[in-house]
């Protein structure tokens, strides 16, 4: 089975690799084809995102379904979505009636599933910078989640690339821990196994 993976950015595409050794542990003999089609920033919209998923699911090479993954906070102000929920319901609504869609959202971008990892950013960055408080799927648009792992590079005299200090982080620590704290990620990664036979994260 192939699935379309629509990501915005190089964070999203840096998960991948992560992402993919996650689930080869959960679908030995039933791994798909995760085949990811990157945007430079983000995922189209409106009529724009349909005609983008209807190319994906057809031709001599089209996948059997498509998973979008936005981030929330997209730097558009006003914002684009209020919260997950309005953007997956948005992002269904624009393309239709059309079972093999399968719309995601970070809340409120990917970089939240990277805050639960907070002892490694310090122990990256050499900060002390505390992590910020509360349920990281809740770190608002006002400082959006990227801006506090760039604050503690910045702090210990780096900078943060957000490709590769993602794979920093998440290369020495389990999935696991994020997908338990973001409801988000659990969900993302549930559709995956169920479209693929797995069994669900509970």
């Amino acid at each position: 089975m192939k699935i379309a993976l629509m990501l915005e950015g190089k964070t999203e595409r840096a998960f991948l690799v992560h992402l993919r050794e996650f689930l080869e542990q959960h679908l030995a003999g039933n791994m798909p084809k995760l085949d990811p089609v990157p945007y430079d920033g983000r995922i189209p919209k409106g009529e724009k995102l349909k005609r983008h998923v209807m190319l994906l699911l057809s031709g001599p090479r089209a996948a059997d379904h498509v998973i979008a993954l936005t981030d929330v906070y997209t730097g558009s102000h006003p914002p684009d979505f209020r919260d997950a929920e309005e953007a997956k319901a948005k992002m269904k609504a624009w393309v239709g009636s059309e079972p093999r869609f399968h719309p995601h959202a970070a809340q409120y971008e990917f970089e939240g599933w990277l805050l639960p990892y907070w002892p490694t950013v310090q122990q990256l960055t050499g900060s002390n910078k505390n992590a910020p408080a509360g349920n990281p799927e809740t770190v608002n648009h006002d400082h959006p989640p990227s801006f506090h792992p760039s604050e503690a590079f910045r702090s210990g005299k780096s900078k943060y690339i957000k490709a590769r200090d993602a794979s920093r982080i998440l290369a020495v620590n389990n999935l696991y821990v994020a997908i338990h704290q973001c409801t988000e990620l659990k969900s993302f990664i549930n559709t995956i196994l169920s479209l693929s036979g797995g069994k669900l994260i509970s």
